[in-house]
């Protein structure tokens, strides 16, 4: 496993998240759009919401994965975050994900007093779920025709993380 640098995303990272989005196997895995443009990442990444911890991770001064945690903002909610991440097509396979993904697990736990960690990922995303596997997450439920990708409907698994379990 090749070891990255985590740290906290920064505007200047701007044309790196969106080269990772704009690859096609990190595009195809998450709910965004082909062709994103840079003034929407430009937005995301400064207007940023109460309750979001966005990461990146950089290989040898290059950033090449980008995760984010929010926080649900509903009072009974606030013990549970979301996760959504994306490592860039030509890095996918060397344990960036994994380190990304502890990293958000470390924060949860120890930092933002988070017991439950949500996500979703689609059925056919084998790698992935192998991964948030691997980090505690067990397969919660199926939601049938969870999305459009590609020209046709596809499944996605809801999964989650309780801390302690």
């Amino acid at each position: 496993m090749r070891h990255v640098t985590i740290r906290h995303a920064e505007p200047r990272d701007l044309d790196a998240i969106h080269a990772i989005y704009s690859s096609p196997k990190a595009m195809a895995g998450t709910l965004q759009l082909p062709y994103p443009s840079l003034a929407l990442w430009q937005k995301r990444l400064t207007e940023i919401p109460a309750g979001m911890t966005n990461l990146v991770a950089e290989l040898d001064g290059q950033v090449v994965g980008q995760l984010s945690l929010q926080q649900c903002p509903q009072v009974r909610r606030k013990h549970v975050g979301t996760i959504g991440m994306g490592v860039h097509d030509r890095f996918q396979g060397q344990g960036i994900g994994s380190q990304l993904l502890a990293a958000a697990v470390d924060m949860a736990d120890n930092w933002l007093n988070l017991s439950r960690l949500e996500l979703e990922v689609y059925t056919d995303n084998q790698a992935a779920i192998a991964l948030y596997r691997k980090c505690g997450f067990v397969i919660e439920g199926e939601a049938v025709e969870h999305a459009f990708r590609n020209g046709e409907l596809v499944n996605s698994y809801f999964m989650a993380r309780i801390k302690g379990r």
